[in-house]
């Protein structure tokens, strides 16, 4: 199953509270629940205005689908083709 980052432009996110972030999360699951099984969030890195989120799905449409129900942006969709790290070194 492919899997996907998506770049979210989220003004502010950096600053936002444990409580906004769990609320956030909290719809995350809710609209995962009712896509199915087929759509899976591995995680997520918040940075100052962005938030990145690593996505498993069987395509870009069900990410895209994913960010209208819940409400957030999804500003850039990119399929990872590859991971490495530094035991790709050796």
């Amino acid at each position: 199953m492919p899997k996907y980052v998506i770049e979210r432009e989220i003004p502010g996110a950096g600053n936002l509270s444990a409580a906004e972030l769990k609320a956030i999360s909290q719809k995350s699951c809710s609209v995962l629940n009712k896509l199915g099984p087929q759509i899976q969030w591995v995680e997520s890195f918040v940075t100052s205005d962005k938030v990145y989120c690593v996505y498993v799905a069987p395509n870009e449409r069900l990410i895209r689908e994913h960010a209208q129900q819940g409400g957030f942006p999804a500003n850039r969709i990119s399929e990872i083709k590859t991971v490495i790290d530094p035991t790709t070194a050796e």
